[in-house]
């Protein structure tokens, strides 16, 4: 009986171990299984959080009327899509002013910093970023290429963005339309600017076809723009010049030598009309710069990078003050551009 009890009492006694040990295994086991679903958890919220939020690097070639233009129409956009859609988007701008070294500290520093999307506005910034952005393949959206092939920014998975080509035939036929006698045209364009080269041939084809002749300007500073700019007065009949950001810069003064001198002054964007130029026939900067921000988010959100898209132009913007300084009656682009705007010179 002593023996049997004894049997009995270590069986017992193993038994409460046993269940002392499968209770701490269990609340080991429930402890683990809890800490790895908080863990999840706080995963989830951070990748939501994450999703919710950008950071968008805005790098301006140069300040000039265009390019603050569609810089502006960018950030309006960037924050109407953020309050509808409900996120948090932070940018910030930077400025090149004009110079590759600066935009190439500008393209280390924003890939360093860790921004989402990087929207370089004009050429030279666009190029500037790609390479920058190379290593890592943060999406660059340039905004306002007017040739995105000569520029070498296309075939590039990880760059697209908005292109203002300009329709030169369409400025030439309007010089003509107003003033069918021209007999020497001016070419005012900068050398080093990407932009201009394929427009400046165009026109000097188009010239060649109708047997006028022409007189090329070039400079790559305001000084130099301006005394090329002075040297056509008594030369030339009209001046053409296209999307060139090194002309832009000095805009404002180039129209008014070429005003004052009797010369109606052709450009390739609205903002040189706004500064001084008589007539342009392009795009709204306004609606490339939103339609950039657009891309730039759709990117963000979807990881897809589509081809760059081509800005409708066609629309015909005057400067009326140049016009009547001028002498000219442009009611005749009326029959050339299914939208006729008309402007004065901002201050």
């Amino acid at each position: 009986m002593k023996k049997f009890v004894a049997v009995l009492s270590a069986a017992a006694m193993m038994t409460s171990l046993a269940a002392c040990g499968f209770t701490a295994d269990t609340a080991n086991t429930a402890a683990s299984s809890a800490e790895t679903t908080a863990s999840a958890a706080e995963s989830t919220a951070d990748t939501a959080a994450a999703a919710d939020s950008y950071k968008v690097a805005i790098v301006q070639q140069l300040d000039h009327a265009s390019l603050d233009e569609i810089r502006v129409a960018i950030e309006k956009e960037l924050d109407a899509k953020a309050a509808e859609k409900g996120i948090t988007i932070e940018y910030k701008d930077f400025n090149g002013q004009n110079d590759a070294t600066t935009l190439n500290q500008i393209g280390t520093q924003v890939v360093a910093d860790g921004y989402d999307a990087i929207i370089p506005i004009a050429t030279l910034a666009a190029q500037c970023m790609t390479t920058a952005a190379e290593s890592t393949k943060t999406p660059v959206i340039y905004a306002a290429i007017s040739d995105p092939a000569a520029a070498d920014l296309t075939d590039i998975d990880y760059v697209t963005g908005t292109s203002d080509a300009l329709n030169t035939q369409s400025i030439m036929d309007m010089m003509f339309a107003v003033q069918p006698d021209i007999q020497t045209v001016g070419l005012l364009y900068s050398n080093s600017e990407a932009n201009s080269t394929t427009p400046i041939a165009e026109a000097k084809a188009y010239l060649d076809a109708k047997g006028i002749a022409y007189v090329e300007k070039t400079g790559n500073t305001n000084d130099e723009i301006m005394t090329a700019a002075s040297s056509m007065v008594g030369q030339v009949d009209a001046v053409f010049t296209p999307t060139d950001n090194v002309v832009m810069a000095a805009a404002a003064a180039v129209s008014e030598t070429l005003t004052k001198g009797g010369i109606p002054f052709y450009t390739g964007a609205d903002s040189f009309v706004t500064a001084g130029a008589f007539a342009t026939c392009g795009v709204n900067y306004t609606e490339l710069g939103t339609y950039t921000a657009d891309m730039a988010l759709d990117i963000l959100e979807t990881g897809v990078v589509p081809a760059y898209h081509v800005m409708d132009g066609g629309i015909i913007t005057v400067n009326t003050e140049t016009a009547a300084a001028l002498g000219i009656d442009y009611s005749a682009f009326n029959d050339l551009a299914g939208q006729v705007v008309e402007v004065t010179t901002a201050e």
